[in-house]
C-alpha cells in the first residue's frame, strides 16, 4: 500500500485552506488504525498542519464523521475541527468527467501524539477517565441530528456473541435504560492524544453517537485490562466515577457487553498495537487475555448474582 494519500484533490484542498500562496512541505503518512488511512499535511507560506484520513471506496464512515464532527464543532477543544470533506453524497461535485474517489475528511490537528506506553500508567489512566466524563457531560442540545448507538451494527443485540453474550442478552433492557449521553463509540487509548504527558484531544470520531455512559467506560476497560491488567482498568474507572458522580453505571453489566461486542474481532486490533508500539500483543495474546477478562468478570457476575 502507498505511502502517499490517493486523493490529489483533498491535498489541493488542505494547500487552499492554509492561503492563495502555501504550498504542500511534507506528506507523511501516521501509524495506527486500521479502517482509515491518516495522514499529515505540513504547508509552507503559511504554515499549516492538517489532518487527511481516507476510507475506503463506497464506506459511509466519512459521512458520519463529517456530520458528528460539525455538530461537536471542536467540543471546547477535545475533538478536531471539521475544515472539508468528500463523501458519498459529494457524487458528482468532482472534476468534471472523473469518477467518484474514495471518501475522505479534512480536519485540524490536535497538539500531540498517541501514547499508548506511557511512563505514568496510574496518571495516564486517570486522565483517560476524567476526560471521558467530560465528553460524556456534553450538553444534549449539542447532540441533535446523531444517531443512537443502538441504531448502528455495534450496539445491536446481534452483535454479541461469545461466552458472554447470554448474560447480556438477558440484561437488554438494563443496557438501553441509562438516559442517553454523547458516546465516542470507540474510545480506547489509541484514539487519544498526548502532550507533554497532558491529554489533549480524542480521535476518531466515526462512530459518535448518542448512548448509555458504559458504552464507552467499559470499552475502554477492556482496553486498557488487554495492555496492562485489571489494576489500570479499575484506576480509569475510579477517575472517571469521581468525574461523573452522576453516572448510573453497573460496571460488571457494562463489561460483559464490551466482552461480548469483541468476541469475534478481538485479534484483528493486533495491528493497532503493533504501530503503536505494543509488537508484544499478538493475535493469540490478544486473544488469551479476552478470555482471561471474560472468564474473570462472569465468575464476579454469577457471585452477584448468586447473592442477589
Amino acid at each position: 500500500m502507498s505511502d502517499m494519500p490517493s486523493s490529489a484533490e483533498a491535498v489541493q484542498r488542505a494547500v487552499r485552506l492554509a492561503g492563495p500562496d502555501a504550498m504542500v512541505r511534507a506528506v507523511r503518512a501516521l501509524p495506527g488504525g486500521t479502517h482509515a488511512r491518516t495522514f499529515l499535511i505540513q504547508t509552507a507560506n503559511p504554515e499549516l498542519e492538517v489532518i487527511l484520513r481516507e476510507f475506503p471506496l463506497g464506506d459511509e464512515a466519512a459521512r458520519h464523521e463529517t456530520r458528528v464532527l460539525a455538530a461537536l464543532d471542536g467540543l471546547g477543544g477535545l475533538a478536531p475541527r471539521l475544515l472539508a470533506s468528500y463523501t458519498d453524497t459529494d457524487v458528482g461535485t468532482g472534476p468534471e468527467g472523473a469518477a467518484p474517489g474514495a471518501p475522505w475528511v479534512l480536519i485540524s490537528r490536535l497538539p500531540g501524539t498517541a501514547d499508548i506506553i506511557p511512563r505514568q500508567p496510574s496518571a495516564w489512566a486517570g486522565q483517560l477517565g476524567t476526560v471521558l466524563a467530560r465528553i460524556h457531560a456534553t450538553p444534549r442540545g449539542r447532540l441533535a441530528g446523531l444517531e443512537s448507538v443502538f441504531r448502528g451494527p455495534d450496539g445491536s443485540a446481534a452483535a454479541i456473541s461469545g461466552p458472554a453474550a447470554g448474560l447480556v442478552a438477558a440484561s437488554w433492557a438494563l443496557l438501553t435504560g441509562p438516559p442517553a449521553v454523547l458516546t465516542h463509540h470507540d474510545y480506547w487509548s489509541g484514539n487519544v492524544v498526548w502532550s507533554d504527558g497532558v491529554l489533549t484531544g480524542v480521535v476518531d470520531w466515526t462512530g459518535g453517537a448518542t448512548g448509555p455512559p458504559g458504552f464507552d467506560v467499559a470499552w475502554c476497560r477492556l482496553d486498557l485490562y488487554l495492555l496492562y491488567g485489571e489494576h489500570l482498568a479499575d484506576e480509569f474507572l475510579v477517575s472517571y466515577q469521581a468525574a461523573a458522580p452522576s453516572a448510573r453505571l453497573d460496571p460488571l453489566l457494562w463489561d460483559l457487553w464490551a466482552i461480548a461486542r469483541s468476541h469475534e474481532m478481538v485479534e484483528t486490533w493486533m495491528p493497532n498495537y503493533r504501530d503503536l508500539g505494543r509488537g508484544d500483543l499478538t493475535a493469540g495474546e490478544l486473544r488469551r487475555r479476552h478470555t482471561a477478562w471474560t472468564e474473570i468478570v462472569r465468575h464476579r457476575a454469577a457471585g452477584v448474582k448468586g447473592t442477589a
